[in-house]
């Protein structure tokens, strides 16, 4: 039976088909560069407190515990000098199923608005959950250093937007925004802003940073253990912000049984707790940006470091992203995401997500060496 409704489309990463098998023709095998999986091992005592913490009988609290929720509080105010209470933070299966659910939440306490804006060039899943709640996505334009330009968005879709997200460092750019702009124009409007700080640790231009150094009112930050901690595989992050928002995420996702299992939690607190591999961990990815940015200058291109993140978002010569991503297979075995992935403006883009080990790190910069160079791309 066909089915006459949504039909969910494929992730860009099921997509590249042909190239896949390209670059898997290369000497030596394909490196995938195109999926941010993080794959350097958490601390020790993270998996200690995972197999031993006795948690796995009754049912987690699905706010999260007292101590998990502490623990987050705790780590905000010490690297990111925010102070939040901790009845102002709740846990999540990671950050994406939070990005993917909450324009349904909030459309159910305001059936009135219709609308999520996000960034033109952004992580497909702050459109995508715009549409499975049935909303409107409308982007928000970019600006060439990367920030939203607020003042583009039409006073009609301010009036009916459910949310505003914002990513810094952002996904795929590597963008720092300016979070007190969007804070502010949020308030003006009565607009809700979600800021995605999932690789705030990872943020090389200054400070690290959170929309809640400009206050709660109005705002939610979302943070993830995934990249700061190596610890995707265990699906636990949080949001804190707004007292009223965080009670009513919390109650509503009770009832739709959102829970972070015990054992992870308690993994979690210790992660948090611990500061001194996280920057052994920010010093791995800086290492492997610069040599990979030295690689792809060295190969003209116009590579830069980014702001933050492990991406490298990459200029594609003449504009083709699509032909880029085609002369990184051919000639240096390696998978790139194009640029079109993360919307219409960033066709003429590539992203490079660096997780991978060192010595495939290495093998990416021998390989670009040999490449020659990618101008003209081939058609």
């Amino acid at each position: 039976m066909t089915a006459a409704g949504f039909t969910p489309p494929p992730l860009v990463w099921e997509t590249l088909g042909g190239i896949r098998e390209v670059a898997d023709r290369f000497p030596g095998g394909s490196i995938d560069l195109t999926i941010g999986t993080p794959v350097d091992p958490p601390p020790p005592a993270v998996a200690d407190a995972l197999a031993r913490s006795g948690t796995e009988r009754g049912y987690p609290p699905s706010v999260g515990t007292v101590a998990f929720r502490r623990a987050a509080a705790e780590w905000m105010a010490r690297r990111l000098g925010a102070s939040v209470p901790v009845d102002q933070v709740a846990a999540t299966i990671g950050s994406k199923e939070l990005v993917a659910g909450v324009p349904h939440w909030l459309k159910l306490r305001t059936p009135a608005r219709d609308t999520v804006l996000y960034p033109a060039v952004s992580y497909p899943s702050y459109a995508m959950g715009a549409q499975l709640a049935g909303c409107r996505a409308v982007p928000v334009p970019v600006r060439g250093d990367g920030t939203l330009d607020l003042e583009a968005v039409a006073d009609d879709d301010g009036e009916r937007a459910l949310c505003l997200w914002v990513n810094s460092p952002a996904n795929p750019t590597g963008a720092l925004d300016d979070l007190a702009a969007a804070a502010a124009w949020g308030r003006a409007r009565g607009v809700p802003v979600l800021s995605d700080e999932c690789y705030a640790e990872l943020t090389w231009g200054g400070p690290a940073r959170t929309i809640l150094e400009h206050g709660a009112e109005g705002l939610l930050a979302v943070h993830s253990l995934s990249k700061r901690s190596n610890l995707a595989g265990l699906r636990v992050g949080f949001y804190a912000g707004d007292a009223d928002l965080v009670a009513y995420l919390a109650q509503v996702r009770k009832h739709a049984g959102f829970m972070v299992a015990g054992p992870v939690q308690a993994a979690a607190v210790v992660a948090l707790a611990d500061d001194a591999h996280t920057d052994e961990q920010r010093a791995r990815y800086l290492a492997r940006i610069d040599r990979v940015v030295g690689a792809l200058v060295a190969a003209g291109l116009d590579a830069r470091r980014p702001g933050g993140s492990f991406y490298l978002w990459v200029p594609a010569p003449g504009g083709d992203g699509g032909g880029l991503t085609r002369w990184f297979a051919e000639a240096a075995g390696t998978l790139v995401t194009p640029g079109a992935a993360y919307g219409p403006d960033g066709t003429g883009f590539v992203r490079l997500a660096l997780v991978q080990p060192d010595d495939r790190v290495d093998a990416v910069v021998a390989r670009l060496a040999d490449a020659g160079t990618p101008i003209p791309i081939p058609g």
